[in-house]
């Protein structure tokens, strides 16, 4: 069918937002597009589910690698699941393990109060750049376009690697998980197993990624809720001895375990325990970005309820002397199993360990959908191969998906003699990725607004404005650069001091190697740059930023009447409504 058969009255009808018949695409400068899509949906529908699933693989209809091929199949509750969950995991229920004991019960709660309040400025600050650009990627593309190519590139690459190392350590946790109820079937089944699942999840398309973190996400809130409520009961004394246990821990053996040096511990571990906030938003080239707002501001509630809550009636119920805290990153030294088994309940801390193995298999699940989403937009931006960016006929980034497959067959070294020694060497390599990338994120933003100001451009503009402002991004930089220096501070002079000087180096290395590898990659992409453009910065001057590339195709004015009529429909509502609104 070609495309001079049709008049023009159609050619409209085709050509309007509302209709789902035809998308145009842009594909490398040329304009192309989807032609017949309800003929070869007929034709799917008589193909055998082997071949459509064969032909889902293929290049788009249109042979495009736009990113617009992804598929906007994200629902609200799907968002909304992802962020109140999305970094409820291992970094929660064990490593707040080690934080209470090197910290004691009020380092806890300064830590996570202080690296929890940087998120809040962080997401809100991310959200309102992605509102503004939807697009693949989201800060890896924002890094680009509002500070410098090498700094995303730098930024992007570290935060893949994370995440490409983190899948093989967390299939190795859940495999010895398992073993909390038997250890009569092989560690290598388990990982063979859950390997199955984490890729197949991610393979079936965003929509069942959507679905299983859903479900993954429910299950994490209503288990800390349960929590809550238990602990409160038990420190009431309405736990099986009925023993009134109220603030005891906190005057024996005490609030603080080692001063000023607990308290920074705390807080590096506070900061990675959060990891994985910004998913919410790397979300948005695959959902209605209307549905971004509600979702982004969940993350608050999540930090003050769902960590700051459950972490503090933790401190009232284990104390920090308690020594399976420290025995290693198993489900046995979680406070959460400790705290229940101090009461003696027998039944719950099975239910915990499960509770567990499925945020293990949540987090999994996130890093291939983290990295391929990350790696998809890296090759649309022009910073690595562009076979990097394909995008089947499914909306899957095919080839990141499969990359970070591939590094999760590492896990299958699980009863290597060396296993421990070659994941913390991996580790270290992106060890500070989580606070870069969120320094990349506060910086862009402060440059986003500066760029606004700059060009003239007024902020009622924006569908959605970050509630903390310009000014919470600035806090969340420099919170987030005190937590670099506090991790410095503690990889010199770490809780309990050094038994030999080669230790102190090893040491050392594992927490700040990633310094060292984030200099080389800046530096090595700094002198490609240099060869292939002739210049050595594309750092753009605020006048100069790009802020229409991208943007959503809306009517300026339109947004801004709705902004006014929203904020004075919010002006004649009590208190309680408008605060209500301005943090959910």
């Amino acid at each position: 069918m070609k495309e001079d058969e049709y008049d023009m009255s159609k050619m409209d009808n085709l050509l309007s937002p509302s209709s789902g018949d035809l998308e145009m695409k842009f594909s490398d400068g040329i304009m192309s597009k989807e032609t017949e899509i309800d003929l070869d949906k007929k034709e799917d529908k008589n193909k055998n589910i082997v071949r459509r699933m064969i032909d889902s693989f293929k290049p788009p209809l249109d042979g495009s690698y736009h990113s617009d091929n992804l598929k906007r199949k994200l629902k609200s509750r799907h968002l909304i699941m992802i962020a109140i969950g999305g970094s409820i995991g291992t970094g929660l229920f064990v490593g707040s393990g080690k934080a209470l004991a090197t910290g004691g019960p009020l380092a806890m709660i300064i830590g996570w109060s202080i690296a929890g309040s940087q998120m809040v400025g962080t997401i809100h600050g991310l959200g309102e750049i992605t509102m503004r650009f939807p697009v693949v990627g989201a800060f890896a593309n924002y890094s680009t376009r509002l500070l410098d190519p090498s700094i995303s590139f730098m930024v992007s690459s570290i935060y893949i690697c994370q995440w490409y190392f983190v899948l093989p350590i967390e299939l190795i946790a859940s495999a010895m998980t398992v073993q909390f109820w038997t250890t009569k079937v092989d560690p290598v089944v388990w990982v063979a197993i859950f390997y199955v699942i984490v890729v197949s999840v991610n393979l079936f398309g965003v929509k069942v990624f959507g679905e299983a973190e859903f479900a993954f996400s429910l299950v994490k809130v209503i288990t800390i809720i349960g929590f809550i409520i238990l602990s409160i009961i038990l420190i009431c004394g309405g736990g099986p001895d009925h023993r009134f246990i109220g603030t005891e821990y906190w005057h024996h053996p005490g609030a603080l375990a080692n001063g000023f040096k607990g308290v920074a511990s705390v807080f590096v571990t506070a900061s990675y325990s959060l990891g994985g906030s910004e998913m919410v938003c790397l979300c948005s080239a695959e959902t209605d970005p209307k549905e971004l707002p509600h979702a982004i501001k969940q993350v608050f509630w999540r930090i003050v309820f769902f960590f700051l809550v459950s972490l503090t009636l933790v401190g009232f119920l284990v104390p920090y002397t308690n020594e399976n805290l420290l025995g290693g990153s198993s489900v046995n030294n979680s406070p959460f199993v400790i705290a229940i088994k101090l009461s003696g309940i027998r039944v719950l801390p099975s239910i915990i360990n499960a509770v567990i193995l499925i945020s293990i298999l949540s987090v999994g699940n996130s890093c291939i959908f983290a990295s391929s989403r990350t790696l998809c937009s890296m090759a649309h931006q022009g910073l690595i191969p562009r076979v990097f960016g394909y995008v089947d006929r499914a909306g899957r980034p095919l080839v990141g998906i499969i990359v970070n497959s591939l590094f999760g067959l590492l896990a299958f070294l699980v009863k290597s003699a060396s296993m421990g020694v070659v994941f913390d060497w991996l580790m270290a390599i992106a060890g500070l990725a989580t606070c870069v990338v969120w320094l990349s994120i506060n910086i862009s933003h402060i440059r986003f607004r500066l760029a606004m100001k700059a060009q003239n451009r007024s902020l009622d503009e924006l569908e959605f404005k970050s509630s903390v402002g310009v000014y919470g991004s600035i806090y969340s930089a420099t919170v987030n650069i005190l937590i670099l220096i506090a991790q410095f501070y503690i990889s010199l002079w770490p809780v309990g001091g050094w038994t030999s000087s080669q230790q102190r180096t090893e040491s050392f290395f594992k927490n700040y190697l990633c310094a060292l590898v984030l200099v080389f990659v800046f530096v090595t992409h700094k002198i490609y740059f240099k060869c292939s453009t002739g210049k050595w910065f594309d750092f753009k001057p605020l006048a100069e930023i790009d802020l229409e590339t991208d943007r959503k195709n809306i009517d300026i004015e339109i947004v801004k009447q709705e902004v006014r009529e929203r904020e004075m429909y919010l002006a004649s509502k009590p208190w309680y409504i408008r605060f209500y609104n301005f943090w959910c």
